[in-house]
């Protein structure tokens, strides 16, 4: 196994860096069969990237460098590789280094163990034969007949994003895209290596997914395939006679594409003014849910329909129309809780750009529907269409708080603070209490007789 060196500076950016969906430290002292639940974790899931021999200092609320004084002394980590993957199928490994002057050689010593963990064709297992899964910064079992016969359904799912493209393979090695990755990578490598290293390119062929993420221009390489529509329309209607200029195409590696998307979304809304009732108004949307609804329908498409990522911009609302159904066992009544990538490379090596326009796994969608919130409108609505998925984010404002207490008390005998903050999404104590003076003036609640402290409750007035 090689050793890789690296310097001081790559070694602070790693050690800065938070554990999540795709990666863990561990110290060097975990025991090689707890090592195993971490491997099996991240194959079974989307892969990631562990590090043995990296722990945590909770008194400086940090994480230190503290490798393996020798190669050997790793030697039962390694085989727990073995454990997990026969023959290295899902991982392999490298040992890091830091070179560095002497006067700064307890900073960092020893060599680390860099783990890259693929996602696995097959359900892996620990060295006491559980199945673990990663989910976020964990690893959780899968234990129940139902969740086993998901996992082993979904491993015999292929993407699209592995198929392999009659390219010249220096369309993704000599890329300005992959030289600016590269340069925020840990360790560095030459394109050519990285790439191969994690199977991008397969003989003189790279993927689907490492065209969409590192080829300047992977629309001329998939057309109708990878490119983002953007249409405004003068009403709610989609008729070509409300549409408003000709539609806008956003091209680019996904990285670009992505923020450029977002952007010119958020600049046609600001522009845009429509009339009603009470004269010429202008509508606003959160950004970030914006922002993550748009992530959200590039990295999960269908990549082998030939068809574009539509924005769609109305008078009271935005549709963002993705090619694919949804995949697996997620449907729109679960997506905020289910987990699934169809393209887990696309998801993985997108986090690994400086800021990465994706989150960890299921934080992407939450955040788009918390925002919404906050601005008091509805949640956004996801459709499952015959080949395509369609979220609509509607400019359509919910109940005041006040008025949510008021309905809520016409079903429901007492409400209490905490409560009344979930219903409406009002984060702070004092201002849901602001919102219940202002309906005890208004003789609309009263408060419960007999209640107090944390069970201190409101109903309506007799």
């Amino acid at each position: 196994m090689d050793v890789v060196r690296i310097s001081p500076e790559v070694a602070q950016k790693l050690l800065q860096k938070q554990e999540g969906h795709f990666l863990d430290f561990k110290a060097r002292e975990i025991a090689p069969g707890k090592l195993t639940r971490s491997l099996c974790a991240f194959v079974n899931a989307d892969g990631g990237d562990l590090y043995v021999g990296i722990a945590e200092d909770k008194a400086a609320g940090a994480f230190a460098w503290r490798g393996f004084t020798k190669v050997e002394d790793a030697n039962g980590h390694l085989e727990a590789f073995e454990s997990v993957s026969p023959f290295g199928e899902d991982l392999d490994g490298e040992f890091l280094q830091v070179e560095h002057p002497r006067s700064e050689s307890q900073a960092y010593p020893g060599l680390v163990l860099h783990i890259n963990a693929r996602k696995s064709r097959f359900v892996r297992t620990s060295s006491e034969s559980k199945i673990y899964k990663r989910l976020g910064a964990a690893n959780k079992p899968v234990s129940t007949p139902e969740g086993i016969t998901a996992l082993r359904r979904h491993k015999g799912m292929e993407s699209f994003e592995d198929e392999t493209l009659s390219i010249p393979v220096d369309t993704v090695t000599n890329s300005l895209a992959i030289i600016e990755y590269l340069l925020e990578a840990v360790p560095t490598a030459e394109p050519d290596i990285y790439l191969r290293g994690q199977y991008l390119v397969h003989g003189e062929r790279p993927t689907v997914a490492a065209t969409l993420l590192f080829a300047d221009l992977p629309q001329a390489i998939l057309p109708k395939r990878c490119g983002i529509k953007i249409y405004r329309y003068s009403s709610d209607e989609t008729s070509r006679d409300r549409l408003v200029n000709i539609p806008l195409t956003i091209e680019g590696n996904l990285y670009n594409q992505i923020y450029a998307a977002v952007e010119k979304t958020v600049e046609l809304i600001s522009e845009a003014a429509f009339l009603d009732a009470e004269g010429l108004r202008t509508v606003r949307y959160p950004t970030e849910t914006l922002h993550e609804i748009i992530t959200n329908a590039v990295l999960h498409r269908d990549y082998s329909i030939t068809d574009d990522v539509h924005i769609r911009i109305f008078e009271s609302r935005v549709e963002v129309e993705s090619p694919g159904k949804l995949p697996g066992h997620i449907r729109p009544d679960n997506i905020l809780t289910e987990r699934l990538s169809r393209n887990p490379n696309l998801v993985r090596h997108l986090n690994r750009f400086p800021n990465p326009p994706n989150k960890d796994v299921g934080e992407g969608l939450d955040t788009a529907f918390e925002f919404m919130k906050k601005l008091n409108l509805r949640n956004p609505l996801v459709a499952e269409r015959e080949n395509s998925v369609l979220v609509a984010i509607r400019h359509e404002s919910l109940a005041s708080p006040a008025q949510q207490v008021v309905m809520f008390l016409k079903e429901n005998e007492r409400i209490r603070n905490e409560e009344a903050r979930k219903l409406t999404g009002i984060n702070s104590e004092s201002k849901m209490q602001k919102t219940f003076t202002q309906l005890i003036t208004a003789g609309e609640i009263e408060h419960v007789p007999g209640t107090a402290g944390r069970g201190y409750a409101y109903r309506k007035r007799r």
